[in-house]
């Protein structure tokens, strides 16, 4: 076997491996953000699946949440359970509920003040398999071997993992990062980093068109 050839089977057969600003191959899993433009912006027009995501929001309540409901829909449509672990804010039943999310299939871990405490949470749900998008909202900048483990157990838990944090880490092995403005006339999305090529650095996401279907 070539050098060449070895090398291929190696990205094939590891999927922790990728080849830098390359787009990921045809077979890589998504799961459709719910905002068109933002679909298209994205190599893998969605949200990587099975990975690891990192969210900077400068304010909580600018609209993180209402980025992140059609991917939570998807996920319980498919059979799977939400976690959220540690969010700033008590989340609104009815509110939830209205959007489309089923509480009986969302847990929710609001109790921890301890970062340890957050990532061993979120690192045994992402790897359970039964959860198919975890939310967390660790307090302090998470290390980058925790993030090496957490992007581990979202690949073995085929699990979408989504970290919200007021600031991003400087390196980090997540396969998708963001960064949130609040406009005048929407919510920026600034795609920080990606598995691939974006189409574009931001989308704004605003308006009629922009509001994805209950």
């Amino acid at each position: 076997m070539d050098k060449r050839n070895g090398l291929d089977e190696l990205l094939r057969a590891t999927p922790l491996l990728w080849r830098g600003r390359r787009p990921q191959a045809a077979d890589s899993a998504a799961i459709p953000t719910g905002f068109t433009e933002l679909d298209k912006a994205l190599p893998g027009s969605g949200w990587p699946f099975a990975a690891l995501m990192e969210i900077a929001v400068p304010a909580w309540g600018i609209g993180e949440l209402h980025l992140l409901l059609p991917a939570m829909r998807h996920v319980q449509q498919s059979g799977k359970r939400l976690a959220w672990i540690a969010p700033p804010y008590l989340p609104y039943a009815p509110a939830l509920a209205d959007a489309g999310i089923d509480l009986d299939r969302l847990l929710l871990l609001d109790k921890l003040s301890d970062d340890k405490d957050i990532w061993w949470s979120a690192e045994k749900l992402l790897r359970s398999t039964a959860c198919g998008m975890v939310l967390a909202w660790p307090r302090k900048l998470s290390p980058v071997p925790v993030l090496r483990r957490l992007q581990l157990a979202a690949t073995e838990g085929r699990c979408l993992g989504v970290l919200l944090l007021s600031e991003l880490p400087a390196g980090t092995p997540a396969a998708l990062r963001l960064r949130l403005e609040a406009g005048e006339q929407g919510l920026w999305v600034h795609i920080l980093k990606t598995r691939g090529t974006p189409i574009v650095n931001a989308v704004l996401l605003g308006g009629s068109d922009d509001m994805p279907p209950n």
